[in-house]
C-alpha cells in the first residue's frame, strides 16, 4: 500500500518558489584593484590654449649670473661688485652730483682695456679734453652728437593760404613745434642712434647721456624703447648705460644707482699756485651712491636698507696739477 502511494516530492513544491529561486541572482565578489601611480602631466600638450614654441616657466632654465665690470672707482666696486654686461644699467641724479665723473671713470676703464665705447650726447655737453685728463682713450671712442637746431636757418618755403596742400600743412606745423620744443628732436635722434649702436654690435660700453634733458622730456621716453633696448642689449658683451635726473627705465633696468652730492672741496690761494682775486677754486666733491635697484645679478651682500657708499670726485685742474 505504500508503494501505491509514493509520489515525486517535486511534485508538491509551490510554482512560486521555483519563480523565486530563478530571480535571485548569484552573489557578486569585489575585488580590490591596485592603485595606479599618477602619471606626469603634459601641460603643453594637455593646455588648448599653449602657444607653440613657447617654454612653460616650469622648464625654463635659471639665468646665468652677468660679467661684471668694474667702474674703476673702489667704493663703488665693493658696493656692487660692478656694472653688469648684457643689461641696462640707469645712472640718475641732479646737476653736479657726480654723474660725469663717474661716467669718465667708466670710460677710461674701459678703453685701457682696448674696448670700443660710444656716447649718444644728448644736450652737446660731453668734453673731449676733460675726457682724456680722466684718462679715456679718445681713438676708442664714438661720440654721436645730437643737434637741437635741425631746422635752424632752413625756412618754410611761403606759399598762399590757398595754395597750401595738406602735406605741407603738416610739415609746416612740425617745423614749429620743433622750433618750440628741440629737445624732443633731440631726444628722437638719441633714441635712434642708440638703437642702429645696439643692433651693429661691437661696442663694450653704449651710453645715452639724458643728464640734461628735462625731466618731463625724458619721462615721453615710451616703455617699449627701453624694453627693445633691453633686449637687444641682452646675450650680449655690450653694456647699455643711461644717464638721467630720474629713472624712466623702470623694471628694464637691471641696476639703477642714485647719486647725491656732498661737501665740496676748495682751494686756497696758496693751494691754487695762482693769486684768486675773487672767490674760492673747487678742487672736488663728495659723492654719495645709492642702490635703487639691483636684479638679475647678486650683490656683494644682501640689504636690509638702502646700501650706500661714498666717493670723491677731483676737478680736472687738480688731477692735471
Amino acid at each position: 500500500m505504500s508503494a501505491g502511494i509514493a509520489v515525486s516530492i517535486s511534485e508538491y513544491v509551490p510554482d512560486e518558489y521555483c519563480q523565486l529561486q530563478e530571480d535571485i541572482e548569484p552573489a557578486t565578489v569585489i575585488t580590490k584593484k591596485p592603485a595606479r601611480r599618477p602619471q606626469p602631466v603634459d601641460f603643453e600638450s594637455a593646455n588648448p590654449l599653449a602657444t607653440p614654441g613657447v617654454t612653460p616657466a616650469s622648464r625654463m632654465e635659471i639665468r646665468p649670473q652677468p660679467v661684471l665690470v668694474p667702474f674703476g672707482i673702489s667704493a663703488l666696486d665693493r658696493l656692487t661688485g660692478g656694472i653688469p654686461r648684457g643689461a641696462l644699467t640707469e645712472i640718475i641724479g641732479h646737476a653736479s652730483s657726480g654723474r660725469t665723473s663717474l661716467l669718465l671713470s667708466l670710460l677710461a676703464a674701459m678703453t685701457q682695456r682696448q674696448e670700443v665705447c660710444a656716447v649718444v650726447d644728448v644736450s652737446d655737453n660731453f668734453d673731449p679734453s676733460s675726457a682724456q685728463t680722466a684718462g679715456l682713450d679718445l681713438p676708442r671712442l664714438l661720440w654721436v652728437r645730437c643737434r637741437n637746431h635741425v631746422w635752424r636757418g632752413h625756412s618754410c618755403p611761403s606759399v598762399s593760404a590757398g595754395s597750401e596742400s595738406h602735406s605741407e600743412k603738416i610739415l609746416t606745423r612740425n617745423r614749429s613745434q620743433l622750433h618750440t620744443k628741440p629737445e624732443f628732436r633731440a631726444l628722437e635722434q638719441a633714441l635712434k642712434a642708440t638703437d642702429l649702436l645696439l643692433q651693429s654690435g661691437g661696442f663694450g660700453l653704449v651710453v645715452m647721456d639724458l643728464g640734461s634733458v628735462p625731466a618731463e622730456a625724458a619721462r615721453r621716453v615710451p616703455l617699449t624703447s627701453w624694453f627693445r633696448f633691453r633686449r637687444a642689449v641682452e646675450k650680449t658683451p655690450t653694456i647699455l648705460l643711461a644717464i638721467e635726473q630720474e629713472s624712466c627705465a623702470k623694471t628694464c633696468a637691471s641696476l639703477v644707482l642714485h647719486l647725491a652730492a656732498g661737501r665740496s672741496a676748495v682751494c686756497t690761494q696758496a693751494e691754487a699756485g695762482e693769486s684768486l682775486s675773487h672767490g674760492n677754486l673747487l678742487a672736488g666733491l663728495e659723492v654719495e651712491a645709492e642702490i635703487l635697484r639691483a636684479s638679475g645679478f647678486n650683490l656683494q651682500r644682501k640689504p636690509v636698507r638702502a646700501v650706500r657708499a661714498e666717493f670723491a670726485a677731483r676737478t680736472s685742474w687738480t688731477v692735471a696739477g
